[in-house]
């Protein structure tokens, strides 16, 4: 049995435990949704942490800084300036306001069913496209580690498991194994880091010098424009990336794990310290690959560059590290996904059947079983949607979730606090608006559609030159909002004024 494998064991029946301790105090809502809201500021900001560094993050883009270099860290500097929204207007009002999902929070001011549906709509769609992501990093690392199995079986495998989380364990298994996993992958990001370092002599200058020549790109590397050559494809994905966070459901629901808003204020500034040591970090994976393993050895293994951090660690450390840098790279990819169908599975089971579907008369016990249910389906979902995207950088395939969080979710949860205006059917609009301008504008985009067999999903011209479509999307979602507000005659402003000081101050009932 090879060490990598062993590790791969270690850390499945590790978590496993974890799930069964948990599923033995998950047994009500609030217990399977948010963990009762028993966690710490210092647990949930690891979870959070946890939760966010994704296989995107620790895979993508060191693979997307070793071959494109400049353009490769846009990623990092995005995710991390992101939890500056999320800290300064999303996480105390949505704590305040909401109970176990985003459209709780919507709701407390708009007690209305279309908002509801569409707002659990959002969190699915937004999860299951995240979710593509991770799996598809899953598949491409398991095969790397174990060539007897092909990307199909590796996708189930991690599918499966995912599930087993969920269903079993809900939010508190879910917490700890992404505390657990945060700790391990900012240990395994810090000895590579240090290795890579002082192979330049730790010398920051040096380090750039030397990356002047050690890819094809030559100096190019340390300038834009090698990814990413049409500029409103950069500023595109830098909004998308800056303002999805605050838009993403798995996230969002992270904030309901803690007692109030104080709690929450301080689980976002860990989490942001720990996510900004760690996208530091991620610049000497990239580098470090670009230098050590070279650009054919990273393609050869992924064509999209997934597997440069874990070559890296082999290059350096031998089999024990990059067997250490795989399973961890593995136990994040666990981590993240059980988030994800947690966030979906609520939506779906909170909002939809006992708001929508039963009217708000389901039982505890039948909620818990439908969302059980509801994390079957959109694991089964993902999977199959996963198996089409292999050849992607998961980087990107996440940076498309941030901006259909961004134009879907994050105008609605702005105007619920600060416009008086707002209302039912401006909350609505926006969020199809641009739910549906953000698939489509992906749809018919180069991530899709090539002239080139095996360059993109489906082989054709794409009708956009954007790869993301934030900059679209974004704006969109915001006119939507803005304007089905204006065209309606609907007043919902009876319920502003209390709402936006519960938003700010966390009182639940004023006299």
């Amino acid at each position: 049995m090879n060490t990598a494998f062993l590790l791969f064991l270690i850390i499945v029946l590790g978590t496993l435990v974890i799930t069964y301790y948990a599923s033995k105090r998950t047994k009500t809502t609030s217990e399977f949704y948010t963990a009762n809201g028993g966690l710490t500021g210092w647990q949930n900001g690891l979870a959070i942490a946890g939760d966010y560094m994704s296989a995107a993050s620790f895979l993508g883009i060191a693979g997307m800084i070793a071959l494109f270099g400049f353009d490769g860290f846009f990623y990092s500097i995005g995710f991390l300036v992101a939890y500056l929204v999320v800290l300064y207007l999303v996480a105390e009002p949505l704590r305040n306001l909401g109970k176990y999902t985003m459209a709780d929070m919507i709701a407390a001011r708009f007690d209305n069913k279309k908002i509801r549906g569409v707002a659990a709509l959002n969190s699915i769609v937004i999860s299951i496209f995240y979710m593509i992501a991770q799996l598809v990093g899953a598949g491409a690392l398991i095969t790397l580690l174990i060539p007897s199995l092909d990307y199909t079986a590796s996708v189930l495998i991690v599918g499966v498991l995912m599930t087993v989380y969920v269903v079993f364990g809900g939010m508190t298994a879910t917490s700890w194994v992404q505390i657990i996993k945060c700790i391990l992958l900012i240990a395994g990001t810090f000895i590579i880091s240090l290795i890579v370092f002082a192979k330049f002599d730790f010398n920051v200058g040096h380090m750039f010098n030397e990356m002047r020549t050690a890819t094809p790109l030559k100096e190019a590397f340390l300038n834009p424009r090698n990814k990413f050559a049409n500029g409103l494809d950069t500023i595109s994905l830098n909004l998308a990336l800056v303002l999805g966070t605050a838009g993403l459901p798995h996230i969002l629901i992270r904030f309901f794990t803690v007692k109030d808003a104080p709690t929450a204020r301080k689980s976002v500034v860990v989490a942001t310290w720990v996510i900004g040591l760690f996208y530091v970090m991620t610049l000497f994976l990239g580098f470090g690959a670009a230098a050590f393993v070279g650009k054919d050895a990273i393609v050869k293994a992924n064509a999209a560059g997934n597997m440069a951090a874990p070559l890296l660690a082999k290059a350096l450390g031998g089999d024990f590290l990059f067997a250490f840098i795989s399973a961890v790279a593995f136990a994040t990819i666990l981590a993240v996904v059980a988030g994800l169908v947690l966030s979906a599975a609520s939506a779906f089971a909170h909002d939809f059947y006992s708001h929508i579907v039963r009217k708000g008369k389901a039982t505890e016990k039948e909620q818990v079983r439908m969302a059980k249910l509801a994390s079957v389906g959109v694991a089964v979902i993902s999977i199959l949607l996963a198996l089409f995207a292999q050849k992607m950088n998961v980087a990107f395939l996440v940076a498309l979730a941030f901006a259909v969080a961004a134009s879907a979710n994050l105008p609605v949860l702005v105007f619920t606090v600060f416009w008086k205006r707002f209302n039912t059917s401006g909350a609505v609009t926006g969020m199809l608006l641009g739910l549906f301008s953000a698939l489509i504008l992906v749809a018919v985009s180069p991530n899709v559609w090539n002239p080139e067999a095996g360059k993109a999903i489906l082989v054709g011209t794409p009708l956009i030159k954007l790869t993301n479509p934030g900059i679209i999307s974004i704006p969109l979602g915001f006119l939507g909002a803005f304007i089905g507000t204006y065209f309606s005659s609907k007043q919902d402003d009876a319920k502003f004024d209390e709402i936006l000081v519960k938003a700010n101050t966390g009182i639940r009932e004023l006299s």
